[in-house]
């Protein structure tokens, strides 16, 4: 059965090189795929979508989450972070502030709904492997790379200054080859939608050998490999320490860079002014060697930690692309903090374009997942589609719709999505998934997170002495 949205005000189309504008133009798919994008469609139409007031763009792709885990901390660590860590939060308020079994469901629908209402219709889950797992994400209607993680070590503070690791390295091969195992039966779900990557969680809890052995059987299954490096500055110290170089060139002399390796956050290059090292070749290592990064602004921003700069990373020729990784789970947002993050880093407007952000979302994403066929609008690719309301007064005026899209209406704008072909957002109401049951579920859940944080906490402290609400309760 044929769908053709006909007569669209804007259709982003694939050139075969680059995203070009295509106004008044039509798009047809069947079995979930792209059979025509261009003007006057003349073949079968069992559906029509009037196109009319609408931009037809290709589907956002994410190339890192964390869905099962960060729903639950609205409200708990927005304004917060360690002094003695560098401000980082992961040490000493991420452990102490996580979902239980009972959560992770209502965790995982809340955040594929914002996603899909923010257009998103490819995500990477680095999640730890949880009761159903595969079957909650192929219930949302999204493609998904399932990114079970893995490793050595765990880290934790005693004092909130100090970061140490309690190391099992059998436990960590363990989950390795349970993580893979998860993989296989990921490719095989019936929904034909979910695939797979190897994720050694991050570089500082993982062996040596974890390390190598992952990237080997990631080549070996063809499947691409993801790691957390350079993503804070006591993190980069633990590896200079350990090995004398920076985690970026420990990856490289590992061998463990490459066209189908993503760095989840990679910010604390050799240049970077928290953490200037003796070597200035971070940025070469990383365009030389193909490899991916994730860059996922908001989480960092909080902490009053970004990237230096975007714009710098692609003029050096590293392959971009885009993640969500915290609440809330909005891709279109991250894109606009994104700009602004890089052009205030760069103190220069002009370091990045809409073209470069909108291609690290779209081809770039895709790139890092090795798929060509996603995040573009062309024949033979899937039909992955979000058709955003041009007459939306927040889209108005609409010169340049992209544009308006990142910079003004985000996700208000976005009216319907399309994963395989299959309707998955009706006029900006998530059809596969309850977000408004979700969401009130998370609220009961948290509030069993809020009382068991203090026991796992390294001084027990209550929430409020941690993370003191905005205004006192009278």
């Amino acid at each position: 059965m044929t769908t053709v949205i006909r007569n669209a005000d804007m259709v982003i189309a694939w050139d075969g090189d680059a995203h070009a504008y295509m106004p008044d133009a039509d798009v047809a798919f069947d079995v979930g795929v792209l059979r025509f994008v261009g003007r006057s469609y003349d073949g079968p139409a069992e559906t029509v979508v009037d196109g009319r007031g609408l931009m037809v763009m290709p589907g956002l792709v994410d190339i890192h989450s964390h869905p099962s885990s960060e729903p639950m901390n609205k409200g708990l660590i927005d304004e917060i972070g360690s002094p003695g860590l560098y401000n980082s939060s992961l040490y000493e308020y991420m452990p102490i502030f996580r979902a239980d079994a009972d959560a992770i469901p209502a965790c995982v629908r809340v955040a594929l709904s914002e996603l899909l209402l923010s257009g998103v219709t490819t995500l990477a889950d680095l999640s730890m492997a949880h009761p159903g797992w595969l079957d909650l994400l192929a219930e949302s209607g999204m493609r998904v790379c399932v990114a079970p993680m893995f490793r050595s070590a765990r880290w934790f503070t005693r004092n909130g200054h100090l970061v140490e690791y309690e190391w099992d390295e059998p436990a960590g091969e363990k989950a390795m080859a349970e993580a893979l195992a998860l993989i296989e039966r990921a490719e095989q779900h019936p929904s034909g939608r979910l695939f797979g990557m190897v994720v050694p969680a991050q570089i500082d809890t993982c062996s040596e050998t974890l390390l190598r052995d992952s990237f080997a059987e990631a080549h070996a299954r063809g499947l691409v490999w993801q790691i957390h490096a350079a993503q804070s500055v006591s993190e980069f110290h633990e590896i200079t320490r350990r090995h004398g170089v920076t985690p970026i060139g420990w990856l490289d002399e590992l061998g463990l860079l490459s066209e189908r390796s993503i760095v989840g956050h990679g910010i604390f290059l050799d240049d970077h002014p928290a953490t200037r090292w003796h070597t200035d070749t971070d940025l070469s290592r990383l365009a030389a060697t193909g490899t991916t990064v994730a860059h996922c602004p908001t989480v960092f921003a909080r902490r009053g930690i970004t990237l230096k700069d975007f714009g710098r990373y692609r003029r050096a020729g590293v392959n971009m692309g885009i993640g969500t990784d915290t609440y809330p789970h909005n891709m279109l947002d991250e894109l606009r903090l994104a700009a602004y993050l890089a052009r205030t880093q760069a103190g220069n407007p002009r370091t990045l374009t809409s073209t470069d952000l909108f291609e690290a979302a779209t081809t770039g994403g895709a790139r890092a997942l090795g798929r060509e066929d996603i995040g573009r609008l062309a024949p033979g690719c899937r039909a992955d589609l979000v058709l955003v309301d041009i007459t939306h007064p927040m889209m108005r005026p609409a010169r340049d719709p992209v544009r308006s899209l990142i910079y003004a209406a985000g996700d208000r704008a976005v009216r319907h999505v399309y994963v395989d072909g299959e309707c998955v957002v009706q006029d900006g109401r998530v059809l596969t998934i309850d977000y408004p049951g979700a969401a009130a579920a998370l609220h009961e859940a948290q509030k069993r997170v809020i009382a068991r944080a203090p026991g796992l906490d390294w001084d027990h402290r209550s929430v409020e002495a941690i993370s003191p609400p905005t205004f006192p309760t009278k």
